[in-house]
């Protein structure tokens, strides 16, 4: 009797071990897929015939932006020394604008170039891990939005009077969205919010079901055991969705309806959640972040519009 309950116990322990390296395998697969910064994205993003294209029209908003632009850096309160583009004259109107997932700033700079012809300051930075700031983690907006309030600080410690638009695409929508749930200084008047997502939790758990055809258990929650680890933080703290509760920044929600990425499906709760003043705006038939490039007119019109009610 012994004898076979010490083979159950062994049997036992070893189909433990099993599934907790499965577990472990699927953790740390998930987390250099998705986390690391360092790491082949194709899966996730496939490969673009038009990269030259896209590199071609990201060089030459990088030096029109230049012409009267400058690098600035920012040591953050984590150590991390963070970079950002700044195009400054003579206004206290500023822009934010936050790129989105395995981007950098040059891909927001075509935008800041509009909005410095309008008489605005622009600041474009590189997130943490991403461009020319330091880090390994892709944040997905949860250590992020903290690194936006510190370039909002430096912004109206130059310029007490600046009155500052916040302005986000992808994860940089997210990102955004995020920072809205924090006691920001008055000098912020508006935000813009470009397909971001509800949650990182639900992203990825929409992206597993999509990608690969998995429930987010036990993946997901073996793969922020990962991130805990490894990366510095729990996923579940890059919510959007809870940020905006909190809101008291006017805020813009786009999204294209033919959205397979950002599923559009995920605008609505974070409209319906936004303690703030709010608009929302659906362009039909844009994809992922091509809002701006299907309807530019019905955009650009509307963020103008939002903008202008809360800016002097």
């Amino acid at each position: 009797m012994k004898k076979r309950t010490k083979i159950i116990i062994g049997i036992c322990i070893t189909i433990l071990i099993i599934i907790t390296g499965v577990i472990g395998y699927a953790g740390n697969y998930f987390y250099t897929l998705a986390i690391d910064s360092t790491s082949d994205k194709s899966v996730v993003f496939g490969s673009s015939e038009n990269d030259s294209v896209a590199e071609k029209a990201k060089s030459e908003a990088e030096a029109a932006f230049m012409k009267h632009g400058k690098d600035r850096w920012l040591t953050n309160q984590d150590g991390y020394r963070l970079h950002a583009y700044e195009a400054s004259q003579n206004a206290n109107k500023w822009l934010i604008a936050v790129h989105g997932y395995m981007g950098q700033g040059r891909d927001m700079l075509a935008s800041g170039n509009r909005f410095y012809d309008m008489g605005y300051n622009v600041l474009v930075p590189d997130l943490r891990s991403h461009g020319q700031s330091e880090g390994t983690a892709i944040g997905m907006g949860a250590w992020d939005s903290d690194d936006i309030v510190e370039w909002i600080n430096e912004i109206i410690k130059d310029n007490p009077k600046a009155e500052i638009a916040l302005y986000g695409v992808s994860m940089g929508a997210s990102t955004v969205m995020m920072t809205t749930g924090h006691n920001l200084p008055e000098n912020v008047k508006v935000a813009i919010e470009d397909c971001g997502y509800t949650s990182a939790w639900d992203e990825f758990s929409y992206q597993l079901d999509d990608l690969f055809g998995l429930p987010s258990f036990p993946a997901l929650d073996a793969a922020n055991i990962v991130t805990m680890i490894r990366g510095g933080y729990n996923l579940k703290d890059a919510d959007a969705l809870e940020a905006v509760k909190k809101s008291k920044t006017p805020t813009l929600f786009i999204h294209g309806d033919a959205d397979d990425f950002v599923p559009t499906s995920m605008v609505y709760p974070l409209y319906d959640a936004a303690a703030c003043e709010k608009d929302i705006l659906i362009i039909k038939g844009a994809g992922h972040g091509k809002s701006k490039e299907v309807d530019p007119k019905t955009y650009w019109d509307k963020i103008d519009s939002f903008i202008e009610t809360y800016m002097k």
